[in-house]
């Protein structure tokens, strides 16, 4: 395993742990499972930089992509609760 000292990839890893930390602290301050969901979705990123940082892109490629794919989906369904979501009368 050789670790890959990619700037970019390391850099995503960090704003992805960002984000991920901040949506659940948006959770827990306001109860709205959005931010969570989002944040979830970017821990999974930050998972697959992690990986690619550890030089396993290339060994888990089929995952990555499984993980990735389970990610944006996340991001899709919580877009969607949100542009749909029931206004309270």
């Amino acid at each position: 395993m050789t670790v890959i000292l990619d700037p970019i990839y390391i850099l995503n890893l960090v704003l992805c742990t960002i984000i991920l930390v901040l949506g659940f602290l948006g959770y827990r301050r306001t109860g709205d499972k959005s931010p969570l969901y989002i944040g979830i979705a970017f821990g999974i990123f930050g998972i697959s930089h992690l990986l690619t940082v550890l030089g396993l892109r290339e060994t888990l490629e089929a995952f990555l992509i499984a993980i990735r794919t389970i990610a944006y989906l996340i991001v899709v369904f919580t877009l969607l609760r949100i542009a749909f979501k029931r206004q309270k009368s």
